[in-house]
C-alpha cells in the first residue's frame, strides 16, 4: 500500500496547498476530513501515515484547536513547518449570470478567513449575514452547491478551479503580510530534504511554588544565546491561572547547547517535553519546482 497524508479538508483548502507544496507530497496520497481534530486522530490512530495542520496565522495568531490537542492529547511528534502566504477571495457561484456584490447576504467561511477580513467585509458587506464552516473550501463548496441563494465564500484561488466559482472581489484580507504556518505531524520519523532553517518546539510546565520561576526558564536559553521565536501560554485546565508554557527555539534538538538548557530548567522543577525538532520549509508554487 501507498502511503497517506490526511488534511484539513474539502479539497481546496490552504491546508491542502500547503501540504502539496511539501518536498514529500509527491510520494503521498492525499485524504481531506472535516475538521482539525480527525485528522490528528487519523493520524494517532494510524489511518494515514502523516498529516497537515494549520498552528499559526501572523494576523490572527495560534490556531488554539491545534495547539491544544498537541499538548493535552496523546503525543504526535511534529515532523517539519511549512509557513504559506494567504490571499483571501470572495467567492459566487459561476452559475450567476447577473451578479451585484451587494446582492449578497450571507458570506461563509472558516473563523479565520472571516476575521482575516473583517475590514473589508465591514466597510463593503457591513449588514451581511456571517457563517463559520470548518474550512475555506467546505465553504466554497456550500456556496457552489447553491447558486440559487445570495451566498459569498472567503476562500482560495484553488476553489474556482475546483468548485463553478467567480471571483467576485480578489484579495480582500485586511494586512498583505497574511502567512499561516502549518504543522507536518506523524508518528515514524520521516525522511526529509535539508533545510536552512530549523525550529525545536518544547513545552514547559512551571513548578507551582517556584516564583520567578518563567524568568530563570527564559534566563537559561537567553545566556546561552538560543534565539526564541515565539513563547505562549495554553491553560493546564487544571486550575484558573494555571499554565503551560510553549516556545519555539532557533536550534536542532542536537545542538550543543539544548541538554544543558534542558537541564537547567529541569533542576527548577520544571517538566520539559519536546513536542518536536524539524525543518522549516517555505513555500513554493509547484510550477517553480519542476
Amino acid at each position: 500500500m501507498g502511503r497517506s497524508l490526511a488534511f484539513l479538508g474539502p479539497s481546496g483548502t490552504f491546508t491542502e496547498e500547503a501540504a502539496r507544496s511539501l518536498p514529500i507530497a509527491k510520494g503521498f496520497t492525499f485524504q481531506p476530513y472535516a475538521n482539525i481534530i480527525d485528522v490528528l486522530e487519523a493520524v494517532l490512530q494510524r489511518k494515514n501515515d502523516i498529516g497537515v495542520v494549520p498552528i499559526e496565522n501572523s494576523i490572527e495568531g495560534t490556531v488554539n484547536l491545534t495547539l491544544d490537542w498537541l499538548i493535552h492529547g496523546e503525543e504526535l511528534p511534529v515532523l517539519a513547518e511549512i509557513a504559506l502566504p494567504i490571499t483571501q477571495h470572495l467567492l459566487v457561484s459561476s452559475k450567476k449570470e447577473k451578479f451585484d456584490i451587494q446582492d449578497i447576504q450571507k458570506v461563509l467561511s472558516h473563523p479565520h478567513a472571516i476575521a482575516q477580513c473583517r475590514l473589508y467585509l465591514k466597510e463593503v458587506l457591513p449588514n451581511v449575514q456571517i457563517e463559520y464552516t470548518n474550512s475555506t473550501a467546505e465553504a466554497a463548496k456550500l456556496v457552489s452547491e447553491h447558486p440559487e441563494e445570495p451566498w459569498a465564500a472567503v476562500g482560495t484561488r484553488l476553489n474556482t478551479e475546483i468548485y463553478p466559482l467567480q471571483m467576485a472581489s480578489e484579495s480582500i484580507q485586511d494586512y498583505s503580510n497574511n502567512v499561516t504556518r502549518f504543522f507536518l505531524v506523524g508518528i515514524k520519523p520521516l525522511e526529509l530534504p535539508s533545510s536552512d532553517a530549523h525550529k525545536t518546539t518544547i513545552l514547559v510546565t512551571l513548578p507551582e511554588d517556584y516564583s520567578g520561576a518563567l524568568y530563570q526558564v527564559l534566563a537559561a536559553f537567553a545566556w546561552r544565546k538560543i534565539n526564541l521565536t515565539r513563547i505562549e501560554s495554553r491553560p493546564t485546565k487544571k486550575a484558573l491561572g494555571s499554565y503551560h508554557f510553549v516556545l519555539d527555539l532557533v536550534n536542532k534538538l542536537d545542538d550543543v547547547l539544548m541538554p544543558g538548557a534542558f537541564a537547567e530548567i529541569e533542576a527548577l522543577g520544571c517538566q520539559v517535553r519536546v513536542l518536536g525538532s524539524y525543518p522549516v520549509y517555505s513555500y513554493r508554487p509547484i510550477d517553480e519546482k519542476n
